[in-house]
């Protein structure tokens, strides 16, 4: 009897349909036609004999049968990634492709020292940078769609190998002329509640910020959110409250042409860690500590 297996690229088409919830767009993402993704999920579905998608004008709705074919998927598609990747690994070092996901408050503050550096001391290396939230990059690791994450500790990360790039501090950030800003140190208990600017969901850095004031209550009391730190500095440098800030931020200039005072917060936990990790027995590994390494000197 002979058997016919699922292709890689048909494999790929169905996480990208799964993933971005939308013909033409997971076509966007797989570098094709809308009509060579449909053709290549239909023909999935007849070599396996089974409906995997359910089709409608307006939804794109994965069966239960197709929603364990997916998460198979995820699993072939990193193998093959893997395979690919001890190739790559026995050639020069730290070179080829390497697919990096940054989450938003570290990515401008320190890949613009580091991406001329590795274009001239690296010239071997393709990186692909990608900027995603914590939880979106961990997930992209976990399914293959990423090598390797930069990110801040903690964090729930799975199942991961991690190399310590530095220890950040937190900052307390006011408006000129606060009051707050008038110690050296701000203890977290003086932080104002009720004026109090964070990062939306999603961002580490608030969790971070709010273990380190290990006062819960201000979640649910904060006034306002922001989607990035450049916003939240513009807030406060108008008046319209406080902020956290992490010290690798403020030495990038983050702080600059604004008249916003920040003050290292006095507190056990004031730090974040920020790392390098990656899926556990990669083939690419030594790849990645040499990246931290390189990390590490910038």
């Amino acid at each position: 009897m002979t058997t016919y297996l699922p292709t890689i690229k048909q494999l790929q088409y169905l996480v990208a349909l799964h993933e971005h919830g939308h013909f033409g767009r997971a076509a966007e993402a797989s570098f094709v036609s809308q009509s060579t993704l449909s053709a290549g999920l239909r023909e999935l579905e007849t070599l396996l004999g089974v409906t995997l998608v359910e089709r409608t004008r307006r939804v794109v709705r994965f069966t239960p049968l197709g929603e364990q074919v997916v998460a198979k998927a995820h699993r072939v598609l990193r193998e093959a990634e893997e395979l690919a990747e001890i190739v790559r690994a026995s050639g020069t070092p730290l070179s080829g492709e390497l697919k990096l996901s940054v989450i938003p408050t570290i990515a401008p503050f320190l890949l613009p020292r580091l991406l001329p550096r590795l274009a001239r001391d690296r010239p071997e290396l393709q990186l692909r940078v990608r900027e995603e939230t914590s939880g979106d990059a961990v997930e992209s690791l976990h399914h293959g769609r990423a090598d390797c994450v930069l990110l801040a500790l903690p964090f729930p990360t799975g199942e991961v190998e991690t190399a310590h790039i530095s220890d950040d501090r937190l900052f307390a950030a006011f408006p000129a002329g606060d009051p707050g800003a008038l110690p050296d140190q701000v203890a977290p208990a003086l932080l104002d509640e009720g004026r109090l600017l964070m990062l939306e969901d999603g961002h580490c850095l608030t969790d971070h910020a709010l273990a380190a004031c290990n006062r819960p209550e201000l979640r649910r009391t904060t006034s306002m959110i922001a989607t990035s730190l450049h916003t939240l500095v513009q807030l406060v440098d108008n008046g319209l409250g406080q902020t956290i800030l992490p010290e690798m931020a403020i030495e990038a200039g983050l702080l600059g042409n604004t008249s916003v005072e920040a003050r290292p917060l006095k507190a056990a936990h004031a730090t974040r860690e920020i790392a390098l990790i990656w899926r556990p027995h990669s083939p690419r590994a030594a790849d990645f500590r040499l990246l931290a390494e390189e990390l590490l000197a910038g």
